[in-house]
């Protein structure tokens, strides 16, 4: 018995057609049959939703429901996706999906070239994201032949589809429309079922930045805060305080770096890490843009820094 299998086409590079003149956007359907043979039974859903540079919250979330949905009753569902943002809507995916990821395969993919472009690597991807072997390694980003975790993947050439999961590796590859599994997945995150909290504000640190950039969330409402330093966690030191009146105010505070980090604070040497030690949260070497997915994740269950710190022991 064929498969089953939940295509959501949400259009973007991979349905895109410019030769003769003039743009269009193919349907699901005709994704698929470009695709060829899949060898599972196949139903497709369009979708619609903003071009992925652009894509909304609404829309992050509505389709983080729709998989999480869809993997209930489905063994594989597969979401067609810009690449600009494919990397934060499948750790969201990932995050909402909870023990659904666990019995269905959940795959993302898109293109870097339109459809109907010489080389388009639309129709190999959607081919190969089809396979339920897929399942059990929650979501994924499937691109130039490689499966890559949600927790992991990151664009890393935007000239091409090349994603790196850095420093890990693949999970997966596509060998002959196969796939084959590289290594094991990272641990599943912490679910609960609550709806993720989006007022969590991104920083991007650097030398000399204005700690009043920092300033007045509280007032502005804003339930969480992400950090991007430097190293394994470093943040200007004229931040301290500000730090810790976020803290004060019951605002948890995440600390990223835009370097591969180590996922566990007790490898921080000792003076590295200072915001971590005035109460700050490591990002358990998550990338800046999916700890804020984390942190909206772990505030839609309980708001609060000590909810926080908890949620994200377990990540």
């Amino acid at each position: 018995m064929d498969s089953r299998i939940l295509l959501l086409a949400t259009k973007d590079t991979i349905a895109y057609r410019r030769r003769a003149g003039r743009e269009s956007v193919a349907s699901g359907a005709e994704l698929l049959a470009a695709a060829g043979p899949v060898g599972a039974d196949v139903t497709v859903v369009d979708v619609t939703s903003e071009p992925g540079w652009d894509i909304s919250p609404t829309t992050m979330l509505a389709l983080g429901r729709r998989v999480r949905q869809a993997a209930e009753q489905y063994d594989g569902v597969v979401l067609t996706h810009g690449f600009d943002t494919v990397e934060e809507t499948a750790y969201l995916v990932d995050l909402m999906a909870g023990p659904a990821a666990e019995r269905a395969a959940i795959v993302l993919t898109g293109a870097a070239r339109a459809l109907d472009d010489d080389g388009t690597d639309g129709p190999a991807n959607l081919a190969a994201a089809a396979d339920p072997a897929a399942r059990g390694l929650g979501a994924l980003v499937c691109a130039n032949a490689e499966l890559h975790a949600a927790r992991w993947a990151t664009w890393a050439d935007a000239s091409g589809p090349v994603f790196s999961s850095a420093p890990y590796g693949a999970v997966g590859r596509v060998v002959d429309g196969r796939v084959q599994r590289l290594a094991a997945p990272p641990p599943r995150p912490p679910y609960g079922s609550g709806e993720p909290e989006w007022d969590v504000a991104l920083f991007k640190t650097h030398p000399g930045m204005d700690p009043g950039l920092l300033g007045g969330l509280a007032d502005r409402g804003v339930q969480g805060v992400v950090l991007e330093g430097t190293g394994q966690g470093n943040v200007p030191a004229d931040l301290f305080t500000a730090i810790s009146d976020l803290i004060d105010d019951d605002i948890p505070v995440v600390i990223a770096s835009r370097s591969h980090s180590s996922p566990d604070p007790r490898d921080l040497p000792r003076d590295m890490a200072m915001a971590v030690r005035l109460g700050a949260i490591p990002a358990r070497g998550l990338r800046a843009e999916k700890a804020r997915l984390a942190l909206m994740s772990a505030l839609g269950d309980a708001p609060g820094v000590a909810a926080a710190q908890t949620w994200f022991t377990h990540l």
